[in-house]
């Protein structure tokens, strides 16, 4: 008798996955919810570390001091996402988080999460994937920084915003950046005068469209055309590398 063979399993979309696991996190572990504004500390660098904080709406930037004192941000996070995994190891939490927009947080202790873990070896693993995005993240942002062009960091930042809205059921072909030209500049390494230079390029190649002067809306008709763009000014460096 011929058995039959089971379709394979579709994998969820990046939309699903996140909706799975902060549902999987609702049902199984104390959850503190925590309403935060723009400019408002989830936890600061130092601080005795305790708990995890998984984003259920808004935008949050990591923010570090340099050694020259200043503020580097370090990374950015959406829906979904884990922050003070740094705060496992040291036992302090290595930056500060801070909301660019109103949104919520879930503190889960970091205790209580391992003993639920017991019981629903699902959540260890809903942990460890964060992790694996986590340096997956920090590994191509530090390949960007150290490869691309100002331009195409540029380029390539609005891609990630835009790639990680999409990952979360959200338009993508209107985008709102919720920091100034001084702090994206502060994140990819560049001077304030270069991204406004690479933004007005990126507009008159009609890549991008400013939906109203001197605001944070942008317009993106093609996602795929800020990859072509980045490609094309890649292209030569990695011909003129090979010779």
């Amino acid at each position: 008798m011929t058995q039959a063979i089971s379709p394979p399993k579709s994998t969820p979309s990046g939309a699903q996955r996140i909706a799975n696991a902060l549902e999987l996190l609702e049902s199984n572990v104390a959850i503190h919810r925590r309403i935060v504004r723009t400019g408002d500390s989830v936890y600061q660098v130092g601080q005795p570390f305790a708990c995890l904080y998984v984003i259920n709406s808004g935008f949050f930037k990591m923010v570090n001091l340099s050694g020259e004192g200043r503020e580097q941000v370090v990374g950015l996070h959406f829906k979904g996402d884990w922050l003070g995994l740094d705060g496992i190891a040291a036992g302090r939490y290595g930056c500060d988080a801070i909301a660019m927009d109103t949104g919520e947080v879930w503190a889960i202790r970091y205790d209580a999460l391992l003993q639920a873990a017991l019981r629903t070896p699902a959540l260890l693993t809903a942990l460890h994937e964060a992790m694996s995005r986590e340096l997956t993240r920090d590994h191509e942002s530090l390949l960007s920084l150290c490869t691309l062009p100002a331009d195409a960091r540029v380029a390539g930042f609005l891609r990630y915003w835009a790639d990680a809205l999409a990952q979360r059921g959200l338009r993508t072909d209107q985008i709102t950046l919720h920091m100034t030209r001084a702090e994206i500049g502060n994140y990819l390494g560049m001077t304030l005068e270069s991204v406004s230079r690479a933004f007005s390029r990126l507009a008159r190649g009609d890549v991008i469209r400013f939906m109203e002067k001197g605001r944070r809306d942008i317009h993106i008709p093609k996602v795929e055309a800020l990859t072509s763009f980045i490609q094309h000014i890649a292209a030569p460096m990695e011909a003129a590398a090979m010779h």
